[in-house]
């Protein structure tokens, strides 16, 4: 089951904030619950505002009114979920910690290892927001941003009655005052430097949380989405927080790694270049990691690095050379592993000489991980381990270790494996001889 702190990849040292929209209270109490499970402590708090009702969410709530009183929780955390706010009420809001004190309480959280996740804005308890000049507050210190978003007010007329500020979210997004909201009016906001992306300290993971996703409809459409969301935040989560099960996805970055690096001595020719219905082999990989959403798409190249690139010219692939790749399979895998951008979610290992693994498969494998988070995905044909298979980037640290002709299958006895059932047993033919070729040309 993939659960808001799976799908935020959160630890007992994570320092997130959360801004935005449409359920941010209640995602953060749901973390700090769930973070209860690694650390007998989550400190909770805000940056600007609280309201009274949410506080008693928590197991304590220390109201502080100098530095003392966080110096007195300095010894001894009390276990649970703790609020800290300032000491002032304002319209029946507790009101946040002022900057110095907030790093106190980091400093804490530090000491103790426990996790620190801050309400860095307010939003009235409307599902959709756009900041206002002051806002958010995010500490320099957090290492995540998580942007909220509801999507029931997908569909709605941009009003005060829908969304908080709604003439700053008509600015952001270019929708008129009493028009119905679009999925592509609340992409505009977040992804706009002075909307979702506002405030975030550089170097902070960018996350939004897509959530009030409580019917198939709606779910499609935060897929939909995703990919254009992708392109400027590091994940995207699907959810419906109200609901026991409700975190249905984690999307993030896949990147193929396609290995065409080796010599392909019992073929006694390139396999890479074989001309297979009236392309080398190598393009149709290519194809079909781009044609899944595959990014980036990487080709680790060896013995026929420069047949390959010419090959490949025109297509939007980057190669990594691996001068190594006499040695065994093990140094393509970490040669193209080392070229995945940072915050790459997993990476999915496509053979060249498996030409009927197809587009369709590839995306199998990539939903499977996107509703689980599962380490390990591969597919299950007629009962055999099937390719491609893909790796959360949780196991990249692994790779390190394997040595000489081997590939991932190094991992499977490390990491739990999620199958994926696939019924055309095509699938695992592969070519490793003249007669295999032969074969294939005949299907």
């Amino acid at each position: 089951m993939l659960t808001l702190k799976k799908a935020l990849r959160a630890t007992a040292s994570s320092r997130i904030a959360f801004t935005g929209a449409g359920g941010k209270t209640t995602a953060i109490f749901r973390l700090a619950r769930e973070l209860l499970n690694e650390s007998t402590t989550v400190i909770v708090t805000t940056s600007t505002h609280f309201a009274l009702a949410q506080a008693a969410s928590a197991d304590l709530h220390l109201q502080i009114a100098d530095g003392n009183d966080l110096h007195r929780i300095e010894g001894e955390l009390p276990e649970g979920i703790l609020v800290a706010t300032s000491g002032k009420t304002e319209a029946g809001r507790l009101t946040g910690l002022p900057a110095e004190w907030m790093l106190l309480l980091k400093a804490i959280a530090d000491r103790h290892q426990v996790p620190m996740l801050i309400e860095a804005d307010g939003s009235r308890m409307l599902p959709l927001k756009a900041p206002a000049r002051h806002e958010p507050v995010i500490p320099d210190f957090a290492d995540t941003a998580v942007v909220t978003a509801g999507l029931s007010g997908l569909g709605s007329l941009l009003s005060s009655q829908i969304v908080h500020r709604p003439e700053n979210f008509s600015a952001l997004s270019g929708l008129p005052l009493g028009k119905p909201i679009r999925a592509a009016d609340l992409v505009s906001v977040l992804v706009h430097p002075e909307g979702g992306l506002k405030g975030i300290p550089e170097g902070a993971r960018r996350v939004v949380l897509l959530n009030q996703a409580d019917s198939r409809e709606v779910q499609a459409a935060a897929n939909r989405i995703s990919g254009e969301l992708l392109s400027v935040y590091e994940s995207v989560i699907t959810a419906a927080l109200s609901e026991a099960d409700g975190v249905y996805s984690r999307r993030e970055r896949v990147g193929a790694i396609i290995l065409a690096a080796g010599g392909s001595r019992r073929m006694g020719r390139s396999k890479q270049l074989l001309d297979w219905l009236g392309k080398p082999l190598i393009a149709h990989a290519v194809e079909k990691a781009l044609s899944a959403g595959c990014n980036p798409v990487l080709v680790v190249t060896g013995a026929e690095e420069e047949r390959v690139a010419s090959a490949l010219a025109g297509y939007a692939v980057d190669l990594v050379q691996n001068p190594y790749w006499a040695e065994g399979q093990s140094t393509s895998v970490q040669a193209g592993l080392a070229h995945l951008p940072e915050g790459t979610g997993a990476a999915i290992f496509i053979l060249v000489d498996q030409p009927f693994v197809d587009t369709s498969l590839i995306r199998a494998v990539m939903e499977v991980h996107a509703s689980t988070g599962a380490p390990i995905v591969a597919p299950l044909i007629d009962e055999q381990r099937g390719n491609p298979v893909l790796f959360d980037r949780s196991t990249f640290p692994a790779f390190l270790d394997i040595k000489g002709d081997i590939g991932g299958r190094a991992l499977f006895s490390k990491y739990p494996v999620t199958w994926v059932p696939w019924h055309n047993a095509r699938a695992l033919k592969d070519i490793d001889t003249e007669a295999d070729f032969s074969e294939i040309n005949l299907d």
